[in-house]
């Protein structure tokens, strides 16, 4: 009897345990193709599960016929498992109208938007690839409450909670670590980026020097650049305009083995008789990217970039040629040549469920030659100017190591590091003179030539080393489960040895400072949450402000007097104290998503130019700004054809004190209470996607952006306040884009920027003096850009 009961009892586990099977597999994005970390995979009923690695892959001994794969900004997917012995390829579709995307700016590890006490934005891949851009502009003003402005092949400003222009108040990463060293800020620093590499962007608004430094105090703009696709990709296509753009772009990599994987992109690009003159330019673009897996526990990162860069630049025109549409250049010498070689190498430990360590070493080799049409000067009604030619180069050494430990004491998390960066930095610039040819009114150059080249007339001439280091800690704990509280804080130190070989000085320079910050946020549940926050940042005065002679210093009078050389030696570092609200809110049925931030940012100290009737700047380091605003943003899917963005700010931005003159024959001594030049009451952009069910691959979108007219001037005479689109004064275009995939595989598409042809300037300034005149950077008018690419993806 005991026999004939146990025999079908052995008989069924023995069936039981041959059903169990080892099962492996890998999860990608479906649209990169990159392997998703820390997606789940687990049984219909919840009771076995697995995770994926960094590289996306895993591991499950199931008996179950199918599986539900999820992860965070992700549609869930529930898929078959394949008959034995064949791996798992999952594919999961990004959530790309979902807010409760993973982040890794905010704090520097990877976590949830909605946990991260600070106004963040994110260019999903799907975005970025929706786009096509043929310069990154056309991706960062996608992002509410920011403005990069178009400068020309790729030169650009930004504005984020500040004017738009070329404040050091901005700081770029890639990957985390930043493009240029502190002290040798450049406002053109992206042009030294590649676009096709970058996977996604994310843009931290608000001081972030907490965690990453000074200079971040309008925002951070970090560039998360491709991984190594865990399926073999390779990609080449080409793209042109109707204004003599052309680009050959490739991309491409996979799986070398089971633990190591690579990614390559780049492009050569080259512009000739563009619709504005003297604007040809050539440059050429890599990233490469390799990931080892060493063991389950340690990851290894070698990543290198290479930019080389050779533009004319044509500079800002008058009126006379701006509002003819003669896109004449006043100069046809001017040019920016920029090399740029980034490497680093980065060391990931995850110790055990609770600790983790970073390692990351990095080499900058960077140098910028150019004759700048920014350094040309001229007093109205001369009939001679003069210019300059410089060159910067700099190398870096640097190393950022952070330790992050979780506690099971109220869901806490610590995260602390250090960093060290070690930059020699050579600079040098001399004038060169010019001859002007007036318009008929004397009023404005119609033409420039050089006339002589002045190396015997210095303009700045100096060697530093410079040294910058800085400890950094962040702790989030939650005194109840909704509650989360942030306490961050860094101490940064810059210091330079310099020899200034035109006052034959030479000396040592600190700055330092420590800057707090305090953030809360509460989870409301059902997808709403709040947040607030308090920070500080600072921002040291660059070397070539320090450095540069005064105007009208170091110059021979007509009486044979000369004037000894001054400079700015007692610049002091600009202090900010930002306090900022927010919300976010998922709504019909997670159709819509809102997100809302209001801020205020006080700045101290603020190192603000101002500009002399001959063009040249005098700087002082003693005002005090006021920046205040709303940021908002909503996305909407209405169907799954339609996909409808929205983001937008309405901010105010005000000198407080702010003294021009102390002479008592000016009749302006003070800009108090006056709106600041280049900041615009109210800048949106928004966009409506069609991606048709009956025609598989097929996009279409329409783009709006507007910015509203601002003055042009610290005394708040003039504005710039055209009429465009819609009546519109300011900005007011509308961009469209169209683009077909055949079975991933052969993609074209057309974008078509400035759709209606209108005239308008990414920038128009001028001075405070009456007889200064406005100068103008145009935008382009229509332009029309197509592409081919074709993709091939493999099944390994």
């Amino acid at each position: 009897m005991i026999k004939t009961v146990l025999l079908p009892l052995a008989l069924c586990a023995s069936q039981a345990a041959w059903a169990q099977r080892a099962l492996t597999g890998r999860v990608f994005d479906a649209a990169t193709k990159e392997p998703v970390l820390g997606a789940t995979i687990r049984t219909p009923d919840g009771q076995v599960g697995t995770a994926t690695n960094p590289n996306g892959q895993f591991s499950l001994i199931t008996s179950a016929t199918e599986l539900v794969v999820s992860a965070v900004g992700y549609e869930p997917f529930t898929v078959a498992v394949p008959a034995e012995g064949l791996p798992l390829r999952v594919a999961l579709n990004p959530a790309v109208q979902d807010l409760q995307t993973v982040v890794v700016t905010a704090s520097r590890e990877a976590q949830l938007r909605t946990d991260a006490p600070v106004a963040i934005a994110k260019l999903s891949p799907t975005l970025v690839q929706d786009t096509k851009p043929t310069l990154l502009a056309e991706l960062i003003n996608k992002v509410p409450g920011v403005v990069m402005l178009n400068y020309g092949n790729e030169q650009h400003a930004m504005g984020i909670r500040q004017p738009f222009g070329t404040n050091a108040y901005f700081l770029y990463l890639e990957d985390g670590i930043p493009l240029r060293p502190m002290g040798v800020f450049n406002h053109n620093a992206l042009l030294e980026s590649n676009p096709l590499a970058i996977n996604s962007i994310e843009v931290v608004k608000g001081p972030a020097s907490s965690l990453y430094g000074p200079e971040a105090v309008g925002g951070a703009l970090n560039l998360l650049t491709k991984r190594p696709t865990a399926v073999p990709t390779a990609s080449v296509g080409v793209q042109a305009d109707n204004y003599g753009y052309r680009r050959v772009q490739f991309g491409g990599g996979g799986m070398l083995t089971p633990q190591l994987g690579g990614f390559v992109s780049g492009y050569v690009a080259r512009q000739r008789n563009s619709w504005l003159a003297s604007s040809d330019y050539d440059k050429v673009s890599l990233n490469a990217r390799l990931e080892y897996a060493l063991g389950t526990r340690t990851h290894l990162t070698a990543a290198a970039s290479y930019n080389d860069y050779d533009s004319q630049t044509s500079g800002s025109v008058d009126s006379v040629a701006y509002y003819r549409r003669e896109y004449s250049s006043p100069t046809d010498f001017t040019y920016r040549k920029t090399y740029a070689l980034r490497a680093r190498l980065t060391a990931e430990w995850q110790w055990n469920a609770q600790n983790q360590t970073t390692l990351t070493g990095f080499f900058r080799d960077n140098s910028i030659g150019q004759n700048p049409s920014y350094g040309i000067r001229w007093r109205a009604g001369a009939a001679i100017a003069t210019g300059e030619v410089n060159e910067n180069r700099f190398q870096s050494y640097g190393l950022l190591a952070q330790h992050s430990v979780r506690w099971n004491w109220l869901n806490s998390r610590l995260i602390g590091g250090a960093s060290f960066d070690y930059s020699p930095t050579q600079y040098d610039a001399h004038q060169i003179d010019l001859a002007a040819q007036l318009r008929a009114d004397k009023k404005s150059v119609e033409k420039y030539t050089i006339t002589a080249d002045r190396p015997d007339l210095p303009i700045a001439n100096y060697d530093t080393d410079l040294l910058n280091s800085a400890v950094y800690a962040q702790l989030d704990v939650h005194p109840l489960p909704k509650l989360q509280l942030t306490l961050g804080g860094r101490f940064d130190r810059l210091s330079f040895d310099y020899d200034n070989y035109l006052d034959k000085s030479s000396g040592t320079k600190t700055f330092q400072q420590a800057t707090p910050k305090i953030g809360l946020t509460y989870d409301l549940g059902h997808g709403r949450g709040l947040y607030a926050n308090y920070s500080q940042g600072f921002s040291p005065p660059g070397l070539t402000a320090i450095f540069r002679k005064r105007p009208g210093t170091g110059v021979t009078t007509p009486t044979g007097e000369v004037v000894p050389a001054e400079f700015y030696y007692n610049l002091q570092p600009a202090r900010f104290y930002n306090r900022e609200i927010g919300a976010w809110a998922s709504l019909l049925d997670n159709k819509v998503y809102v997100d809302v931030a209001l801020y205020q940012l006080d700045g101290r100290n603020e190192l603000l130019s101002i500009r002399q009737p001959d063009n040249s700047t005098d700087y002082q380091s003693a005002g005090k700004t006021l920046h205040r605003g709303i940021e908002y943003s909503l996305t909407w899917k209405p169907t799954t054809e339609l996909f409808f963005r929205f983001g937008g700010t309405n901010a105010m931005h005000r000198f407080e004190e702010f003294a021009l003159s102390t002479n008592a024959t000016d009749a302006v001594k003070d800009v108090n209470g006056k709106q600041m030049p280049q900041a615009p009451r109210w800048v949106a952009n928004t966009e409506l996607t069609y991606k048709p069910q009956w025609l598989r691959g097929l996009r279409a979108s329409l783009e709006y952006q507007r910015i509203s007219s601002w003055y042009q001037d610290q005394v708040n005479q003039v504005r710039y306040d055209d009429r465009t689109l819609f009546g519109a004064r300011g900005v007011s275009v509308l961009n469209a884009r169209a683009g077909y995939s055949w079975r991933e595989t052969l993609e074209v598409f057309v974008n078509v920027i400035n759709l209606t042809d209108e005239l308008y300037a990414n920038a128009a300034t001028r001075g405070n003096a009456l007889t200064d005149r406005t100068t103008f950077t145009p935008a382009a008018p229509r332009t029309v850009s197509v592409g081919v690419q074709y993709n091939f993806v493999g099944k390994k």
